[in-house]
Order: structure tokens, then sequence, then C-alpha cells
């Protein structure tokens, strides 16, 4: 990896200090969510925080992300940057970083980025995986990275459902209720129901996403393929435009921030799209 400081950032290396942007992933079980809060309370904010500031010399360094996680939640593809005083070649982010960090938490890669770059604001679209894991018995294995479902899933009838979801709608249906966005309105640019053996994988992407919207969306595709729900209850929910008929919150066990996408501009880094343990079926990483 070049330590190269792009010609871009050299206003802000004029000023005094760079913007770092860096790759993210992590296993959210141990996590209250990825935001920092008030007290003892354990986050990925604030583990990572905590790490910087240490391969910075004690500088304090705050960060902010693409997407902030709930509890439990995990990411393969999350993009965080801060802004620093302290000159370090990129590589020493990355490793320092890690070496001061729990085993489930990792820095992929490290960029200087100009000073318009923000991983939050800058995202043209965002996408994530939701992994069912659909046997009736439950797995010993992986249950904090997927969501166990012991029905019999009909992955046709749910697939027949996602097509209502895709496009420009209004998404209050599947709209937590303490949710901050200002418009309910996002686009859908895909929803993908995937299966391979006992996993099925709702890839979704989207320009931005509501609290716990994935989540919603999850527990309506679920119950339509369990055979609970007809088909047609997917665009009914949307259609009503109300939180109350959209059926239970599926769990965030296998919820995954996988990519964040920005304008070619910024040439980030493109890894394979995880989460690690779907990386060798080849019909889910190239969908």
């Amino acid at each position: 990896m070049s330590d190269v400081v792009p010609v871009a950032a050299a206003e802000m290396a004029a000023a005094g200090f760079s913007r770092i942007a860096l790759g993210l992933e992590y296993k959210g079980a141990r996590y209250r969510g990825f935001q920092r809060q008030a007290g003892n309370v354990s986050s990925i904010q604030g583990c990572l925080e905590s790490a910087l500031s240490k391969v910075a010399g004690g500088e304090p360094i705050n960060i902010m992300c693409a997407g902030r996680t709930d509890a439990s939640v995990h990411a393969s593809g999350q993009v965080v940057h801060f802004d620093t005083a302290v000159e370090r070649p990129l590589h020493a982010w990355i490793m320092g970083a890690n070496m001061n960090l729990p085993k489930d938490i990792s820095v992929t890669w490290a960029r200087v980025m100009p000073a318009h770059f923000h991983a939050r604001f800058s995202a043209m679209a965002r996408r994530y995986r939701y992994v069912i894991y659909n046997d009736p018995i439950r797995p010993a294995h992986m249950a904090e990275e997927v969501t166990w479902n012991h029905r019999p899933l009909d992955v046709t009838r749910m697939r027949e459902a996602a097509r209502a979801l895709v496009g420009t709608h209004d998404f209050s249906a599947f709209r937590a209720t303490q949710c901050q966005a200002k418009s309910p309105i996002k686009t859908v640019h895909h929803l993908q129901v995937i299966e391979h053996g006992c996993f099925i994988v709702l890839d979704i992407r989207a320009n931005a996403f509501l609290h716990h919207m994935v989540r919603n969306i999850a527990g309506v595709l679920m119950a339509i393929g369990a055979g609970e729900r007809p088909v047609e209850w997917a665009r009914e929910v949307l259609e009503r435009a109300d939180r109350r008929s959209g059926g239970v919150t599926a769990h965030p066990y296998g919820l995954y921030l996988v990519q964040v996408e920005y304008p070619e501009e910024f040439e980030l880094p493109q890894r394979y799209l995880g989460p690690h343990f779907l990386s060798a079926l080849a019909d889910v990483r190239q969908g």
C-alpha cells in the first residue's frame, strides 16, 4: 500500500492536518452499537478511537462513520474518517490500530483524503446483507453471526414479494419509531434473495436506509416465506406507510453492512463483499 499523500489532500496538509479514511470490519455481538455512548458502555467507535489515539501518541481522535450500526449488527465494509495533525505512514494507522483493537474489530485499509470527503455525507449508496440460517435445528456455530429461522422458508415467495420493495418509495412502514431521518422516502436499487444450502441471504442496496429498515424488511419477507402471510402483503405493508402494519423486527445477528459506495474521485479501495463465511460462495460474492 502506498504512503504517498494524494495531491487532492494538499490543502489540508498546508493547514497542518490530514483527513484519513479507514476501512473497517467488525463483529457487533459484544457491542451496544457503533456509536460512542455515555458511561461504561462498549461501542465500536469507542474502541476504535482509543486504539487510534494510541497510534497518534495520545492525541484524541474523533471519527465519523458511514453508517451507525445498531447493537449486535456486524460490518465487513464500514468506512470512517478522522482529522489529525499527527503524521504517520498509512500502514502505521492500520497495523497500529489493529494491535490495540479487540480481536473482533479490524482496520482493513487507510487513505489520505481531500478536505471535502466525508464518510457519511459523501456516500452515494450503501449495501447490506441479512443472513438467515434456515434449518429446524439451531446452529451451534455462528449463533451470533446469523439469524436462525426454524420454519421452512419458500425462497420463490420471498423473491416475488421483494420485487414490490424495489424502487423509490415511502418506507414509513419499515421505519423504527425512534428513527431520526428527515424523510422516509428512499430508493432501493436492488433487493435480491439468494439461497445456498441452509443459508438465505437478503442482499439490499439503497441510496440510504431508515433505522431498522433492513431488519423490518427481513421480518416481512420471512413471514411471507414461511407461508404466514400472502406474497401481496409486502406491497400492502409498504402502501399503508404505517409501522404497526409491518410485523416483527427481525433479529440483528444476521445483519452486515457490506459496502459503502463513493464517487470515483475518491479512489477508495474495493474489497470483496462479506461476510467472510460467505466469501467462497460465488453466487453471493458476485451478486
